[in-house]
């Protein structure tokens, strides 16, 4: 279901990616949308199953603001079809 989602939510994944998380933002790779998560400790858990982990925190009121689309999911994850790096920022207090 299509949602206006919060100000902020946080993405989680392994420092393996961040190379390329940072060139390309995050896209859905072999799922159909990006996943994200609106806690730090959900995006931390993520991100762990990849190794040590790093969290992005993303600018969703500004995406909202610029055309993208956000889905809550019944299990509240929140879904978009990509983030582009301007949008995304190391969050390096919830490391």
């Amino acid at each position: 279901e299509e949602k206006v989602p919060p100000a902020i939510l946080w993405h989680g994944t392994g420092e393996k990616y961040v190379p390329s998380i940072d060139k390309q933002g995050l896209i859905p790779k072999s799922r159909l949308y990006v996943h994200l998560s609106s806690d730090t400790e959900t995006a931390r858990k993520v991100g762990s199953r990849h190794g040590k982990p790093v969290i992005y925190e993303i600018d969703c009121r500004k995406m909202s603001e610029d055309g993208y689309r956000f889905y809550l999911s019944a299990n509240g994850i929140w879904l978009t079809k990509s983030v582009p790096p301007k949008y995304m920022r190391k969050d390096n207090s919830a490391q």
